[in-house]
Order: C-alpha cells, then structure tokens, then sequence
C-alpha cells in the first residue's frame, strides 16, 4: 500500500493519500484547511487518480477542503450520517471562540454534490484498497475510523485512520458540542483495545504510532484496559 500524509493547515490535521502503489486510484483522507496543495503534489509525483474523499468525522479541520477536492475529481464523500450536518454548519462543533473568530472572516460551507453514508461495520472496497469501517463516537457523535486488512502474504501490517479518537500518548478533546467522555471511554474500550498490537496508527494530528505502544503507555487506554487479575502466593 502506498500511504503518503502531510500535516496541513494551521490546524496541522493530517490528511492522507492511500493507493495500492503508484499510477493507479487512490482515496483522500481528512482534507483539512490549505490541504488542496499538498494532495495535488502527492497525485502529481505518484501518478494517482482520486476516487473518494474519506472523513473520520466533521470537524472543520478536517473536512475544509472536501468540497473543492470532490468538485475537482468529480468524487463522494463519505461521512457518518450523525455528523453531516457539520459539513453546513461547521461553527456547531467548535468552541464559541473558534466559532466567532470564522464567523468573522465571512467564510461559507455547503455539503459536497455526492454525500455517502458510513455505517458501522462496513467495508469499503475502493481504489482497491479494502478498509473496514468502525463507528468511533467520543470526540463526535459520529466518528469513525478506517482500518485495512493485515497482508499476511507480503507481510503488510494493518493500518489504522485513527482521526480523532487515538492520538499517540493521548486522544480527541470530548468538550466540544457533540464530544462525550464516557462514550469515548466506551468507544476506546470496545473498538481500540482489541486492535492487535502490530497495528500502525495513522492519527488526524501528530506523529504515527502503534496499537502496542498506545496499549503499554497512553494513559488513557489504561483506563479502561481490564485489570490483570491477581496471583497468589
């Protein structure tokens, strides 16, 4: 798999390129603000042709671009039904603060021409890649993470588009409207501590990472990993 991500915008969400290799299809990951640059250089230097936009959820800093991206390549976007309304009305899932300084600058924000629904559960086969989708919420009602299927034969690991929920060493803020602590603390114990160990997580900010390490030293995971039980003498 040919997976190329840059961080972008003064966010400094990743967004990322996923091919099987070059000069064939390939997905766009989380385009957040000024990510238009960055995508066309990664299509021009690996010869790839987009077909999907991919949203872990609706942030604003990671969904900027989607618009432009799927007019240019004439591709959908695929979003959790539970976090749609974000693509119109971004200022609802951030702070008031953050909320007035963009209500300021006068910009605006519609939903792309072609919306596809995630569900939890599903797989997508695209540019042939296969990536399983798993309902993720915590950070948002309605986020997801994308993970494709361990390559035993060329010994590939797995990959995991974390988004929002796992960071390396911590996860996604839950104060912002639509976020909810518990419910990540739930997300993260079903949906994150079964993942294997070998598993390379590609985060929406910050340095990549592993199922492994965050296991043995986010502070959160330890949370609501299960106790080890206790050995008698």
């Amino acid at each position: 798999m040919l997976i190329a991500g840059f961080p972008a915008g003064p966010w400094a969400t990743n967004c990322y390129v996923a091919a099987t290799g070059p000069g064939t299809e390939c997905v766009i990951i989380d385009p957040g603000k000024d990510a238009m640059t960055g995508v066309s250089d990664v299509v021009r230097e690996h010869r790839l042709k987009p077909v999907s936009v991919l949203l872990t959820h609706g942030h604003i800093d990671h969904v900027w671009c989607v618009v432009p991206l799927t007019g240019s390549f004439e591709s959908p976007a695929y979003l959790h039904p539970d976090d749609r309304h974000l693509l119109t009305d971004p200022m609802s899932g951030i702070s008031p603060e953050s909320a007035g300084m963009l209500r300021g600058a006068g910009y605006s924000f519609a939903e792309p021409d072609d919306v596809r629904e995630l569900r939890d559960g599903m797989v997508l086969e695209l540019a042939g890649l296969t990536l399983s989708v798993d309902h993720a919420p915590g950070h948002t009602a309605g986020s997801v993470t994308f993970r494709s299927p361990l390559d035993g034969d060329r010994d590939v690991p797995e990959v995991l588009f974390s988004g929002d929920v796992l960071f390396a060493g911590s996860i996604g803020r839950t104060d912002l409207p639509g976020g909810d602590h518990p419910t990540m603390l739930r997300t993260l114990a079903a949906k994150v501590l079964p993942l294997d160990d070998r598993i390379v997580v590609l985060p929406g900010h910050g340095p990549r990472t592993t199922i492994g390490a965050e296991r043995r030293s986010n502070p959160f995971l330890a949370q609501v990993a299960p106790a080890a039980p206790a050995r008698g003498l």
